[in-house]
């Protein structure tokens, strides 16, 4: 405890925190007491326990986080109480009185947004510094009337100890540290969907989860029923977010990855096929090789009832058909065309005296007759068999073209080698977007009422028509960063992501200041933007860094390894070992069992497919992965999204030279560092970052 910290003080602060966590347990035993048998039915008594299950899950206490980090000591002349501790949680005694406020609530927004210029009613603002779960610190902040700031926000020494703090283990929450510019996205309306252009280190992903976390306390009844769901890049990423929104309450937010919902399709392609069929000008095809599977009749319905006969003339027919073509999605089409026969057939019934009801149309739509004629005007398909067809027949596929796609394009999209059957089929994961198309324009995709997109710069137009498909009827938080795209179709604008994604209207944001990665690095990757990003503005960062980049070229750049790891290993913090994908093999040998690789050989081998997934867990609070190494071997192409102490980059020019989007691929994990960034390189480095 620094010396010039009230001894007093300090205590009640802590007397404060003590009461405020037994008020927790408390409130968390009283959750578990309740119990569902006085649900009426079995169903109820479910649906019940479930919800209880949650609120206990919800109240859980972390004891190495802080309960709450602020204080506010408000000077407004209202019926809110004069001071407010600002947390993770709501925490109330057992009058009801509050000793925690959610930092969700309105009122706790001053402490993110209030100023000397604007003190929102606050006339102090206390932070609080924790080591562990222990208050060990206090600090601030005069804001009103009281007198003028003892230092601006930025300068807090709290606050930038807290953003300096090690980041080993999983990501964690930022409550505490939110800027005012990051505050707003963060509270932005649940019916606006926010686009976060954030450079590295910028906070764009906490900001999502902290604004899914937000709108759920925010809209709870409607999102409970419609869903958030957070989409990742791939799994080790969704492990390293997965105790942000635990940690902040919310344990009811699906969390997946692309793949996730597509399908895990991961058949190898040529990029250059990928990339036409990730192109937003597939679903005018898709739509027409769907619709081109109906025909005209070759005859009329005849439907025989006992003596009587019904017949529905092909013109008729023909009409019905033609009605519905285009006007309703292909699967309820054809229950509709079936109910319209049928109703044609119940009115010839009716004018010869007798009194159908709804069961007879509903028996005559399910008649034999009825399902032959649907079969060869409308048949049943599937979306594996339409797209079976359009990829192994050359002239479907030019039909369903027309001059959307070159005759070059059509040449490189149609399968070399054509299957058997569709049962047969090894799907790509370009494949996997374009099979979701169909089979929403077979039936309608539900809807959640709010996604949050991560690395969106990296999603083909159909991968994004297929996410926007799922928030149609919601919202949406993306988040990216245009200079970080390494995939062939990554987007050079966010107003196309918005539009292939259904939302035009979105609101378009940037973040350029950094919190995480030291500015010394900081500079040193954004010497690349020129090349990959022309258009961004060079990001800057809060922490100098001085001392945190060493780069070395050395003989043989993996030899060099083991010396740079025993290195880092007398630092604190996690350390990963950054590698061409081609060299993680050699490097792990060199380490000689002393690193986990991340990500599985198979899966290394086809890492190029965007959405590549990992096996291993990023390391622990500790700076252990789960395996118990503290150091994990990293092929380039997995670096996105993760975050290490110490970073040993190995030969950028390889990492460079290996994909065509390889000078982006190079800025990602050049930033991958919040602690130091070691580049050992046998080979010249490449002449953007020279």
């Amino acid at each position: 405890m620094p010396a010039d910290l009230p001894a007093d003080v300090l205590e009640a602060e802590r007397a404060h925190l003590a009461a405020a966590r037994a008020a927790l347990r408390t409130m968390r035993e009283h959750a578990r007491s309740l119990s569902a048998d006085a649900a009426g039915d079995w169903v109820s008594r479910e649906i019940l326990q479930g919800l209880l299950d949650q609120r206990v899950a919800a109240l859980a206490d972390h004891p190495d986080a802080p309960l709450f980090f602020g204080r506010l000591d408000r000077s407004a002349d209202d019926d809110l109480p004069g001071t407010i501790y600002v947390g993770r949680r709501h925490v109330h005694d057992d009058r009801s009185r509050p000793l925690v406020i959610d930092w969700r609530a309105p009122i706790s927004r001053a402490f993110y947004q209030a100023g000397p210029a604007d003190p929102m009613g606050v006339a102090l603002r206390r932070r609080f510094g924790y080591q562990g779960g222990d208050l060990t610190a206090y600090e601030d902040e005069q804001l009103g009337d009281g007198g003028s700031p003892s230092r601006q926000p930025e300068e807090s020494t709290l606050l930038l100890r807290e953003i300096e703090r090690p980041r080993s283990g999983p990501m964690r929450d930022i409550v505490a540290t939110i800027q005012p510019d990051q505050d707003e996205i963060v509270r932005a309306d649940l019916g606006v969907t926010v686009c976060v252009q954030g450079a590295p280190g910028t906070g764009k992903t906490a900001v999502g989860l902290h604004r899914a976390a937000y709108l759920l306390f925010t809209h709870r009844e409607r999102l409970t029923r419609s869903g958030v769901m957070i989409v990742g890049p791939n799994r080790a990423f969704l492990s390293y977010i997965s105790s942000v929104l635990p940690a902040l309450g919310e344990v009811r937010v699906d969390q997946t990855t692309v793949s996730g919902i597509l399908g895990d399709h991961a058949h190898p392609e040529e990029p250059v096929t990928a990339a036409i069929k990730g192109d937003g000008r597939m679903a005018a095809v898709l739509e027409r090789a769907l619709w081109l599977h109906i025909s005209k009749p070759d005859e009329g319905l005849l439907i025989t009832k006992g003596v009587n006969r019904y017949r529905v003339a092909e013109h008729e027919v023909r009409e019905m058909v033609a009605a519905l073509r285009g006007t309703t999605r292909y699967g309820p089409g054809r229950t509709i065309l079936a109910q319209r026969l049928a109703h044609a057939v119940l009115v010839q019934m009716e004018r010869r005296g007798e009194s159908p009801d709804d069961r007879v149309q509903d028996s005559v739509a399910r008649s034999k007759p009825v399902k032959a004629l649907l079969d060869q005007v409308w048949p049943k398909l599937t979306a594996e068999q339409v797209l079976f067809r359009l990829l192994s027949d050359g002239e479907f596929l030019s039909r369903a073209a027309r001059a959307d796609l070159s005759a070059e394009e059509r040449e490189l999209v149609l399968w070399r080698k054509p299957y058997k059957s569709h049962r047969s089929a090894r799907w790509s994961a370009a494949d996997a977007a374009l099979l979701d198309e169909l089979n929403d324009l077979i039936e309608r995709t539900p809807s959640h009422g709010h996604l949050v997109i991560d690395e969106a710069q990296d999603l083909s137009a159909m991968q994004l028509r297929a996410l926007g498909r799922r928030c149609r009827t919601g919202s949406a938080t993306i988040l990216g960063d245009l200079a970080q795209g390494t995939t062939p179709w990554s987007a050079t604008s966010w107003k196309t992501v918005l539009d292939h994604l259904g939302q035009p209207d979105g609101e378009v944001t940037e973040l350029t200041v950094g919190f995480r990665v030291p500015r010394e690095i900081l500079d040193f990757a954004a010497t690349l933007l020129p090349s990959v990003a022309p258009d961004l503005a060079a990001p800057r960062s809060l922490r100098p860094g001085a001392g945190s980049l060493a780069v070395r070229q050395v003989p043989d750049a993996v030899t060099a390894v083991p010396e740079a790891v025993r290195e880092a290993l007398g630092r604190e913090g996690s350390i990963g070992v950054i590698a061409p994908d081609a060299a993680v093999p050699a490097i792990a040998a060199a380490l000689d069992g002393t690193a986990q690789i991340l990500g599985t050989e198979e899966e290394r081998s086809t890492s190029a497919v965007p959405d590549a997934s990992d096996t291993a867990a990023p390391p622990d609070a500790a700076g252990a992965d789960s395996t118990g190494h503290r150091v994990l071997v990293v092929p380039a192409t997995l670096a996105k999204g993760l975050e290490y102490d110490h970073v040993i980059l190995i030969e950028p020019a390889d990492i460079a030279a290996a994909e065509d989007r390889g000078l982006a691929r190079l800025y990602v994990v050049l930033t991958r560092a919040v602690t130091s960034l070691t580049v050992l390189h046998t080979q010249p480095l490449p002449p953007e970052l020279a």
